[in-house]
């Protein structure tokens, strides 16, 4: 399976910039299924991070046509493979009916128990409603990768099946936004963006980073409600929870923040926070980390690095491109729909250092002590991460072995199957 690529690069797909010289298309093409197009922004040049990710196309190419002999593929191929694309690659008129998808979903009836999340007011809220419940068995170190692949998975579902998207979820390449995220195709407010800046808050002072020097992610001059772009009047409704990391907010009726509290979004687009996610950073995640544990921590930015003005880790300085309300809470962080952007890269990355020796990472699990199973309100104590399901309840029927999610194409029954160009 070494078919060649289809490959375009379109400066025109800048909302607002002008184009720029691209790279010619044998030098970007790299190899893969020839219906699989490659479609770029002529703004944005290659960096060493999509440098490594080109590099990995014949391991994943080899990864697979071993599959498919093996008859493990479950129908999964190059050819039919979904194609998730980062935000500045996709045309306006794509990136729009994302937005519109969105929206749509914001507008539907919620599935999650109304007594135990009266909060939930629409279909979208049930996926903050989880994330918020349910933060152990998505963040523990068996889980924070494969448990928010499975849940972004739902999630680029449910967008296709409830709301008539015809596309996939996209992804951010944080290096394309660091230095001006304020002024770029996803933040710059304008109807094919995720929304503008929030209003400037004097109170809002940034993102405490304890243990870190320096302490705090400090405010990039926003903090109030987002008033323009497609969600500028988005009611926000859960949280906020004890995790907020902006206390100024209006306190929900319920301790653990499930109630209706509905409010403004609230947003500080953050160059601070960007700057720790830049392509450098992630270069050196992706050929620096021979083992998962490396990867796992070098990602968390733990320990904190010395001597550098970000150092957030990649994990952190992504959530907190967008911070406040609700981006800047850990459990209610889905409450911005910028989220799924941000986990979308994480996967990504995940998935570019599993490539480069998938017969060693594909199943690769960082060492931890025994994990917590809350599934279906019952605690109890797993070791063993083969016994271990992943269940989002109300949010989607399709349940994922906990190993299945380690693998994009072909796993879970067929239902994984997408590569990120």
């Amino acid at each position: 399976m070494h078919l060649a690529w289809s490959s375009l690069v379109l400066p025109s797909l800048l909302a607002g910039v002008g184009a720029v010289p691209a790279a010619s298309p044998a030098a970007i093409a790299g190899t893969y299924a020839a219906n699989v197009k490659v479609v770029r922004n002529g703004f944005y040049p290659l960096d060493v991070v999509d440098q490594v990710e080109l590099s990995t196309r014949s391991k994943v190419e080899a990864f697979l046509a071993k599959k498919v002999a093996a008859g493990t593929n479950n129908n999964c191929t190059l050819e039919n493979a979904a194609v998730r694309r980062e935000w500045s690659d996709l045309s306006v008129a794509e990136r729009e009916d994302y937005v519109k998808a969105v929206q749509c979903l914001m507008k539907l009836p919620p599935k999650a128990p109304k007594d135990k999340y009266p909060g939930a007011l629409s279909r979208f809220d049930d996926f903050v409603a989880y994330h918020m419940t349910h933060a152990m068995e998505l963040h523990d170190n068996y889980h924070l990768f494969p448990a928010h692949k499975h849940f972004l998975w739902v999630y680029e579902q449910t967008l296709r099946e409830e709301c008539g998207y015809k596309g996939y979820q996209p992804y951010m390449n944080y290096d394309r936004y660091a230095r001006d995220p304020i002024n770029s195709p996803m933040f710059n407010g304008n109807s094919s963006s995720m929304g503008g800046n929030g209003e400037p808050d004097p109170n809002y002072k940034g993102v405490s980073q304890a243990g870190r020097t320096p302490n705090i992610i400090a405010s990039g001059g926003g903090g109030g409600c987002v008033k323009s772009g497609p969600f500028s009047d988005m009611v926000v409704s859960l949280g906020p929870t004890s995790m907020a990391s902006y206390k100024g907010l209006p306190k929900n009726s319920r301790s653990d923040g499930t109630a209706s509290n509905p409010r403004c979004l609230r947003r500080d687009i953050n160059r601070n926070a960007a700057m720790g996610a830049t392509a450098d950073r992630a270069y050196k995640l992706l050929t620096e980390s021979k083992d998962i544990d490396t990867f796992y921590n070098t990602l968390l930015g733990t320990p904190p690095p010395k001597n550098d003005p970000y150092p957030w880790g990649i994990h952190t300085a992504g959530h907190y491109i967008h911070a406040v309300d609700p981006g800047g809470d850990a459990a209610t962080s889905p409450g911005d729909p910028v989220f799924y952007f941000h986990h979308g890269a994480l996967d990504r990355l995940w998935w570019i250092w599993q490539m480069q020796d998938p017969e060693a990472r594909l199943n690769a699990v960082p060492m931890v002590g025994n994990i917590v199973d809350h599934n279906h309100g019952k605690r109890q104590r797993i070791t063993d991460p083969l016994k271990m399901v992943i269940d989002l309840e109300w949010l989607s029927p399709v349940k994922a072995k906990l190993m299945e999610a380690h693998d994009q194409l072909g796993s879970n029954g067929g239902k994984y199957c997408y590569v990120y160009i």
